[in-house]
């Protein structure tokens, strides 16, 4: 008997359109249009030790980053970015605070993008003329980056905080200077810690040009607590179709940054879907260890790149339905498991060979899907 695993001739649906904005360059990775959501991610090394910061880049480039970002507050960091643009396997972000000069030392360097903050950069609004026209130079796209806690003193006395009005306006102002000097070739964010106030800037300021938009929650803590507040507002926001990159800020290696980014794309089908694990959250009905289950399945088929989705379920109730609907599950009960492929039961096996006999079938629906794509459609056959 012959399995189809073909994936659906349709595209998988999605919330909402994506909004129409310019695209721009961040080396080679295109921004904005109809190019895919990025993810990016900032390296937590000191940038002016290069061997440490490109090991680190490389860990984050293996992970599934598009984009990266490097702190640039001293000379020292300026001076090693060169280096590290040369060596890096995806474009980097010189990140500048409060120094104008390391901005034209960064695109002098050759970095695909600078981030610049405009309410730290000491007389930031008087040099922009010279920094669009350094950037247009070299082909540099720029990210203008409001942020809370360093707003331009002017507008805090204004609306009395970092309101989404305030934060707009700081970027709709920094936006014109540019597009005054002919430079259009910079994307603009708009963070703040509180999500709620974070995803009104974004929808305020999606409303006043068509530039595209880097989404972040700023300083959104540790592990747990960030990946909440950054999936409740990228959801709200990608859902709307707003978004154009996106960078998930937790106090936790940026690996981990980079892997909850591309599962909240994956989630709402802005990205191929690759492995995903359907596991019961275990209830009284339950007659095995669906946790232990799962985290020996996960971690069995860690970094398994075939868009690959697999239920582990444990008891009668729901586990067969759910079982049936992926492209390989469990149904466990009674100290055995039944393994399907698309729907159809391929074998019944002990509680105790259900987690090799899943890996044993997804590594081997995996070369055969990988053996299709370069021709055919792709079958698994059954004895």
């Amino acid at each position: 008997m012959s399995i189809n695993l073909g994936m659906p001739a349709l595209p998988p649906p999605t919330l909402a359109p994506r909004r129409k904005t310019r695209q721009i360059k961040v080396g080679k990775v295109l921004v904005g249009g109809d190019a895919p959501v990025s993810v990016q991610s900032m390296t937590t090394t000191k940038t002016y030790e290069v061997d440490t910061t490109l090991q680190q880049i490389a860990e984050l480039t293996a992970a599934g980053c598009d984009i990266v970002r490097v702190a640039c507050p001293h000379q020292e960091d300026a001076d090693a970015l060169a280096e590290i643009v040369q060596h890096s396997q995806i474009p980097v972000i010189a990140d500048i605070h409060f120094q104008p000069r390391y901005v034209f030392a960064a695109i002098d360097a050759g970095c695909a993008a600078v981030r610049v903050n405009p309410g730290n950069i000491r007389k930031f609004d008087d040099q922009v003329k010279e920094i669009a026209a350094a950037a247009k130079d070299r082909g540099t796209s720029i990210r203008i980056g409001v942020n809370a806690g360093s707003l331009d003193p002017r507008l805090l006395k204004k609306y009395g905080k970092a309101t989404p009005e305030a934060l707009v306006e700081s970027a709709v102002w920094e936006a014109s200077l540019f597009e005054e000097h002919d430079f259009h070739d910079f994307k603009i964010s708009v963070k703040h810690n509180d999500p709620v106030v974070m995803v009104k800037a974004y929808e305020l300021l999606s409303e006043r040009g068509d530039w595209p938009l880097h989404l972040g929650v700023t300083e959104a803590g540790p592990a747990f607590q960030g990946t909440i507040k950054s999936s409740v507002a990228f959801g709200a926001l990608l859902s709307k179709g707003i978004g154009d990159t996106i960078r998930v800020s937790l106090s936790a290696p940026p690996v981990e940054e980079v892997k909850v980014g591309l599962q909240i794309l994956q989630s709402l089908n802005l990205r191929e879907r690759k492995l995903e694990i359907v596991s019961c959250p275990s209830c009284g009905r339950a007659q095995v260890d669906v946790y232990t289950l799962a985290e020996q399945v996960t971690a069995g088929l860690e970094g398994m790149e075939v868009p690959l989705r697999v239920a582990v379920m444990g008891c009668v109730v729901n586990g067969p339905g759910e079982a049936r609907e992926a492209d390989l599950g469990v149904a466990s009960g009674n100290g055995k498991g039944q393994i399907f492929v698309k729907g159809e039961v391929i074998k019944t096996v002990p509680e105790s060979a259900i987690v090799e006999t899943l890996i044993e079938e997804a590594m081997r629906i995996a070369e055969e899907m990988g053996e299709a794509a370069e021709g055919g459609e792709p079958t698994v056959t059954v004895s």
